[in-house]
């Protein structure tokens, strides 16, 4: 059986993939492990996946090809789920969500690296 080509990522990339899992997961319950699974995801889990791919898209400026490279998709599905959450704005629940991870992912990303010692 023919192995399906995944495209490489940079380690940098999957750990910013994965922050904003675990921050979306945080906030609505889903697991990151829900969200990844490679299998049909149910509606919650396939939501919560596309908020935090939205959240990558915008706190990180990806274009939306590193988008969905970083969450293991093509670029249509990211952007498929960046239209949904971007549409989801005019929620105020989900805004206010969304205003309040952006925030969150900033305040990580934007603090100088810490060296840790050997």
């Amino acid at each position: 059986m023919a192995e399906t080509y995944q495209v490489p990522v940079r380690e940098e990339d999957r750990i910013k993939a994965e922050l904003a899992m675990q921050l979306v997961a945080a906030s609505t319950g889903v697991s990151k492990d829900r969200m990844e699974t490679r299998a049909r995801l149910e509606r919650q889990a396939c939501r919560a996946r596309w908020l935090a791919m939205y959240l990558a898209y915008v706190t990180f400026g990806w274009p939306m090809d590193r988008v969905g490279h970083a969450f293991g998709l093509n670029r249509a599905t990211a952007a498929a789920a960046c239209r949904w959450a971007e549409d989801g704005r005019d929620r105020p629940a989900v805004d206010d969500l969304l205003d309040r991870l952006e925030r969150c992912v900033r305040e990580v990303i934007d603090y100088p690296a810490c060296e840790l010692p050997a």
